[in-house]
């Protein structure tokens, strides 16, 4: 069921707005202001450490650096049951781009994450920390 409701916003504030979503391909305002919602929602699901979620780490690192492809691999073994999947790519000769997709408790999946990215070595490495959607 849709239930509509208003909003009150100065006119600099919603010509902002308007450009913002206009730039991100939003059709209305509408789909924007749900999309912030869950946005917080995931979030606030995040703040519990016991919540279940699903997340993605990404790294870039040279696979020639001594162990650095052996020690990743360990990582993500030590930690088989919330890892769901992985996509390994030979962006050139030295550089790897690696994503290990996780699934499990915030706070096991952002110890997992940190672990990864933190290993001596990776060049770059982001965490995005998602929903499962089972509450959406």
């Amino acid at each position: 069921m849709i239930k509509r409701f208003g909003v009150s916003l100065e006119e600099d504030l919603l010509n902002q707005f308007d450009g913002l979503i206009a730039a991100d391909g939003y059709g209305n305002r509408s789909e924007a202001i749900r999309d912030l919602i869950r946005n917080a929602l995931v979030q606030k699901e995040w703040s519990d450490e016991g919540a279940e979620t699903a997340g993605a780490v990404i790294l870039v690192y040279d696979h020639h650096r001594y162990e650095l492809a052996q020690k990743v691999t360990d990582v993500q073994h030590e930690h088989y049951s919330n890892i769901i999947s992985t996509l390994h790519v030979h962006l050139d000769h030295h550089n790897c781009l690696e994503v290990v997709l996780l699934k499990g408790a915030a706070g096991a999946i952002k110890k997992i994450a940190d672990s990864l990215i933190s290993t001596r070595g990776v060049k770059h490495g982001r965490f995005v920390g998602m929903t499962t959607g089972k509450d959406f």
